[in-house]
């Protein structure tokens, strides 16, 4: 049973609109804010939270966000509210409404990723973190997986946000690595001998786990069945350089996420920054730019994270006509441009269609 309702409201101010999904420790809503319109709502499944246990939960979250990054998720408010199991502590946030990067990922089904796309959207994350990293002492993230990247849009095309920070050091960590989706997977080699040994080279090898799937549709050490069940001896097999799978990928690109994925943390990049530096200095060849090459296999070519629903291009192209039809109400636009976002995860061909349109609405344009 879910912790909340369509229709619920919170507090005399939030009203859940639906459900969007959930992890380890939290369940995931859309909310329409009374004043301020829609929100994200994180609710923590943990019974009998106080006020002062949420907002210590979200403490780093919180600092950060007064930082007003770009890349960095905006929290907004953090409180307690009866659930159906009890009273549960709760946060909302900005909502993108692309979803996270599983979402995009998945959405180009047998197509790899485009090469520029992939090293923009890791940079763009980078340099997010590169803010906590740089933090004294550093904040460090924990928890850095395809679930906790929002894509969304923006007037001059996808950005990326990273989310949830500091919420995986307030759980159990090998609860937390054992029962979170996605989550062991992205663990660096270290912590598999003391969970508790969390470090920004630790986050840095998270951000080439994630860069590495994005270039390949495989993690880099995990095959896609024995993802939960990954322990310190999965290490030692040979580590196949994302250019072996995918053509476009060139040498310095090899190089860059190799380094990030080092096994020893001391033959990585030390930190977000470092990272962030190299990416920096990659530059995509002619050829690169805007391919997407099919995979051998579409069937197995986005099982690395395991089953999830198919493309559902019908729904999509409903959901573009009604963002269509809602862009021309007055006052309407930017809930148009929400929509047509949501249509792009259904059905990924839509992106190169109506992505110019998505664009403009987010500029206060319309068509």
């Amino acid at each position: 049973m879910r912790l909340l309702s369509d229709g619920h409201i919170i507090r005399g101010t939030y009203e859940v609109e639906r459900f969007l999904g959930e992890g380890a420790f939290a369940e995931v809503y859309r909310v329409k804010h009374r004043f301020l319109g829609r929100q994200a709502m994180k609710v923590f499944k943990m019974i009998g939270m106080t006020i002062e246990e949420t907002e210590q939960s979200l403490s780093e979250a919180i600092m950060l966000s007064r930082i007003g990054h770009p890349n960095i998720i905006r929290v907004f408010d953090a409180n307690i509210t009866e659930t159906s199991r009890g009273v549960c502590g709760f946060f909302t946030m900005e909502y993108v409404a692309g979803g996270n990067l599983e979402q995009f990922w998945r959405s180009h089904g047998n197509k790899f990723v485009d090469v520029h796309t992939a090293v923009d959207i890791l940079s763009q994350v980078c340099r997010g973190i590169v803010i906590a990293h740089s933090e004294n002492p550093p904040i460090i993230h924990r928890d850095i997986k395809p679930q906790n990247i929002l894509v969304g849009y923006d007037a001059t095309g996808i950005r990326v946000r990273a989310s949830d920070f500091g919420l995986a050091k307030r759980v159990n960590p090998l609860t937390l690595m054992a029962s979170a989706r996605g989550t062991r997977a992205f663990k660096a080699p270290e912590a598999f001998k003391d969970p508790q040994h969390d470090s920004c080279a630790g986050d840095v090898w998270a951000l080439g786990s994630t860069l590495y799937l994005l270039l390949t549709d495989r993690l880099p050490f995990a095959d896609s069945g024995d993802m939960h069940l990954m322990d310190g001896a999965c290490f030692e097999r040979p580590i196949i350089p994302p250019s072996r799978l995918n053509i476009q990928v060139d040498p310095l690109l090899d190089q860059i996420v190799l380094k990030s994925i080092a096994i020893e943390p001391e033959d990585r990049y030390p930190n977000a920054k470092e990272l962030l530096k190299d990416l920096t200095k990659w530059k995509p060849r002619a050829s690169q730019t805007g391919v997407q090459l099919k995979n051998s296999s579409s069937e197995a070519s986005k099982s690395a994270l395991g089953l999830h629903s198919p493309i559902d291009e019908e729904l999509a192209r409903k959901m573009v006509k009604q963002s269509q039809a809602l862009s021309r109400q007055t006052g309407k636009l930017l809930e148009a441009a929400d929509l047509l976002e949501e249509a792009f995860n259904k059905y990924p061909d839509l992106r190169n269609k109506y992505e110019y349109l998505l664009k403009l609405w987010r500029r206060g344009i319309t068509n």
